[in-house]
């Protein structure tokens, strides 16, 4: 690992962090320490790196926001990518291409102030193009399956690929890039519709008035834990099951809303890590439900590689 790092400074790929707090990364504020972030420069870059990692067999993770994630407590022991270089954005007419570490809030209103509809669900989702593509990300009925035409993407042979919209196989909260986590993510074209500039900018603000009116903002936290089971709500089940308010250590469930977990303050990944397994046993034991974990679980002892994916995928 210590070779590999000396290699990707040696090779000037981008900027690198030794032994950083993951915590720093994520909108829950918690995790270990990664071995190493880098923050390729560019596409050039990042197939050299990913090349790299995969020739040595070290692991990677491409951590967008950090607001879908639950890191462990424990050392990250590989290679942390982030794309906040790939952040380029085109606008011609109703189509915007847009890189992969573009701030998806940033880009609803970009879109707003053009006139365009189709992305006010995403105003108040503090995440990434890449990760909202990854997770297929959604609001109020509407996800990005509904708007993107193609992603290029880096596929396991390290070769840059477009794949169009039927390719991707979208599905709630789901992409095809969750079955291939070697595939990165880095820049997407969306095909929005022209509408009024006041109408969609008016849609924005009454979604954000709900928001804060209903969503523990003012707490670290990493958005809905689980996904919603079909025909019902997974706050709702959380709810009646008298969770709101539980905590385990500096970490609980909000008490503003169920489907959500709050850091207190220097709580621990292990704290969270409870909550959920919690929640999951007693949705099971009282009704019979299978609670999915919408947040991606990372770096966890006793977890492989691939009961990882599972967990995530559910």
């Amino acid at each position: 690992m210590q070779d590999a790092i000396k290699e990707i400074i040696s090779l000037h790929l981008g900027k690198v962090l030794i032994n950083e707090k993951i915590s720093n990364y994520t909108t829950y504020r918690v995790g270990g320490k990664a071995r190493c972030i880098c923050f390729p420069k560019g596409e050039d870059e990042l197939i050299q790196l990913l090349k790299l990692l995969k020739e040595r067999k070290i692991k990677f993770f491409v951590l967008g926001n950090g607001s879908n994630v639950l890191f462990s407590d424990n050392i990250y022991d590989g290679i942390i990518i982030k794309l906040d270089n790939f952040n380029k954005i085109e606008i011609e007419e109703n189509i915007i291409s847009v890189d992969a570490g573009y701030p998806l809030i940033k880009l609803s209103n970009d879109a707003m102030r053009n006139s365009l509809c189709g992305l006010e669900f995403a105003s108040g989702i503090p995440g990434t193009i890449g990760g909202a593509v990854f997770m297929n990300a959604g609001a109020y009925g509407e996800d990005m399956s509904k708007i993107v035409e193609e992603v290029r993407v880096i596929n396991s042979d390290c070769e840059i690929i477009t794949l169009n919209n039927s390719e991707m196989k979208f599905s709630y909260r789901t992409s095809m890039l969750q079955d291939h986590l070697d595939y990165v993510c880095i820049s997407c074209k969306l095909k929005l519709v022209k509408g009024n500039k006041e109408e969609i900018e008016n849609v924005m603000s009454e979604r954000r008035k709900i928001r804060r009116e209903t969503q523990p903002l003012t707490l670290p936290s990493a958005g809905s834990v689980f996904r919603n089971p079909p025909g019902m709500y997974a706050g709702k089940i959380i709810e009646d099951m008298n969770l709101k308010g539980f905590s385990v250590g500096r970490a609980q469930v909000s008490e503003k809303h169920a489907n959500f977990i709050v850091n207190m303050g220097n709580a621990k990944a292990s704290d969270i890590k409870k909550i959920i397994d919690t929640i999951k046993t007693k949705a099971m034991n009282k009704y019979g439900i299978r609670l999915r974990v919408e947040q991606r679980l990372i770096n966890w002892v006793g977890v492989s590689e691939k009961e990882d994916e599972e967990e995530n995928k559910d």
